[in-house]
């Protein structure tokens, strides 16, 4: 069996080997179609060579087999099989036995549309094998480098911050195309690529839904019924009685060619309904090959990538509306311990003011969750917070700035979010794309916690109805008294910072440029 993941070998327009110098062939019958292609070449003197070719062939004759006296109507049957052979041409070589190609041959092969070459005298039919053989070695070599330089870019296109539409979108450059991908209810959830029409893209949607997991009680449509000859391995089987349903087994892709557009619909993942759909005005010999990467990362992208089965995790939901506490319902999760990531998309400069009210889209967050071994992932207010098991240390990811919590068990869960989130706040004030909270005893640790609780009310008293003064005076603490980069990490001007912090010391009484009075006012912040 052929490789899948390698191409198939292109075959051979039928220009380039007249566009030969070295074989001197000349076309001198037959329509001039530069979209007519050699697979091969075959030498046959048999006066029917029908049995004997499989279709695209370039058939080598020396006329070795024509009768003497032979009149129209042989040379008409004998063009005749060798089209309904499915060959792609006729060559005639001229010597030995015939000096000129024989008109009646010339007049059948025009009457029914076959390419017919004749080759010189000095020209054998094995250069002329191969010459065809180099050409297929030649494309086939242009093939391999197009599809191996394919995976590079979808890989690197899948290593990027926003990894499913820049899948699609290298995906769609590649095959000079349109990629689609659908979701479990059939809805387009990421597309790029120019569209190709809205009948094409009526059919690329019905085509996503034969290779869309059924459940027991539903309908698969009927691949035959399209609107256009296509291909669905693994659909065939017995009719259902009448007024029976029938669940038709999914296959894992389906092909269809609606007006003149191909389209492709490849099934994502281990049944999660996730479809990529692809429309591309041809389809060369590599580009299944390099659909079918696009789907596997895809695959990896939109699948369940979790810490525990769906079914557990369900069970956990359930537990907690229920009323039970985090630490019962960790065990169905998969760890004792956890931290608690905060995650940021990076952005240029130029681009902060319009990235701060935009949501990284959920299957970007669901990438960086897969990324990060956990499927427990929140997206919001621009934010994604990801529940990671203790045993998976979090890692520095390409285009996310990143906050950690320290290890903490599950009832402790809104204390590390707290701490996740000043990780990342410090993590974007100074600029490097991973903070970790520090998990190293404290002098806090010897004042019991009860009274340190009380002294921080009492201590920060007079900022407690100002949230906004209170998050401000930490960030700059926790920075070291930088205006700038409290700035950067409450996204507010420094002009703003400063008011902030002024208004602080004037309704605390205190000189903040006092190491004694900041030290005290850090001990009282980690308090609340």
């Amino acid at each position: 069996m052929p490789d899948p993941t390698v191409p198939p070998t292109p075959p051979v327009p039928l220009d380039a080997l007249l566009a030969r110098e070295d074989l001197g062939l000349r076309r001198v019958a037959g329509p001039s179609d530069p979209g007519v292609v050699v697979r091969w070449a075959h030498t046959s003197e048999m006066a029917d060579p029908y049995p004997y070719l499989l279709g695209g062939e370039l058939l080598l004759s020396a006329g070795v087999h024509i009768p003497d006296g032979a009149g129209p109507g042989y040379f008409d049957a004998y063009v005749s099989r060798i089209v309904a052979a499915g060959g792609a041409a006729l060559g005639f070589g001229l010597a030995p036995v015939h000096d000129t190609v024989p008109r009646a041959l010339v007049a059948a092969c025009d009457l029914q549309g076959l390419p017919l070459l004749e080759v010189p005298p000095r020209t054998t039919f094995s250069g002329v094998a191969r010459a065809v053989w180099q050409l297929m070695a030649q494309a086939r070599l242009a093939e391999l480098r197009r599809v191996t330089e394919a995976h590079r870019g979808l890989a690197s296109a899948a290593a990027r911050p926003d990894p499913v539409p820049s899948v699609l979108h290298r995906l769609s450059r590649h095959l000079d195309g349109r990629a689609v991908l659908f979701g479990p209810e059939g809805t387009e959830i990421a597309a790029a690529g120019r569209t190709l029409g809205e009948e094409a893209d009526t059919a690329l949607a019905k085509l996503a839904e034969v290779v869309r997991p059924a459940g027991p009680d539903e309908h698969r449509p009927d691949p035959t019924g399209g609107t256009g000859p296509g291909t669905v391995p693994g659909t065939a089987g017995p009719a259902s009685p009448a007024g029976q349903a029938r669940s038709r087994p999914s296959p894992a892709s389906a092909t269809d060619t609606v007006a003149e557009v191909r389209l492709a619909a490849y099934a994502l993942g281990a049944g999660h309904g996730f479809v990529l759909g692809v429309a591309a005005p041809s389809r060369d010999s590599g580009d299944h090959t390099i659909a079918s990467v696009a789907a596997v990362l895809l695959s990896l992208l939109t699948g369940e990538q979790q810490s525990g089965t769906g079914a557990a995790r369900s069970a956990a939901l359930v537990r907690l509306l229920l009323g039970s506490g985090p630490e019962a319902v960790a065990p169905l999760l998969g760890g004792e311990r956890w931290r608690v990531v905060h995650a940021r998309q990076a952005v240029r400069p130029s681009e902060a003011r319009s990235a701060q009210a935009r949501s990284p889209d959920a299957l970007a967050a669901s990438a960086l969750g897969a990324a990060l071994g956990s499927a427990l992932v929140d997206p919001a207010g621009g934010i994604v917070r990801v529940l990671v098991p203790a045993g998976r240390e979090p890692e520095a990811q390409p285009g996310w700035t990143l906050g950690v919590s320290a290890a903490v068990a599950p009832h402790d869960w809104p204390t590390a979010d707290t701490q996740a989130a000043r990780a990342l706040a410090r993590a974007r004030a100074t600029r490097v794309p991973l903070v970790v909270h520090g998990a190293r005893p404290a002098l806090d640790d010897l004042v019991p916690a009860a009274d340190a609780r009380a002294h921080a009310r009492m201590l920060l008293a007079p900022l407690a109805d100002t949230p906004a003064l209170t998050d401000t005076l930490r960030t700059w603490l926790s920075l070291h008294g930088s205006w700038d980069r409290t700035a950067v990490a409450l996204s507010v001007h420094r002009n703003t910072v400063r008011q902030r912090i002024a208004r602080c010391a004037a309704l605390l009484d205190a000189d903040l440029d006092d190491p004694d009075v900041r030290m005290n006012l850090w001990f009282a912040l980690r308090r609340v």
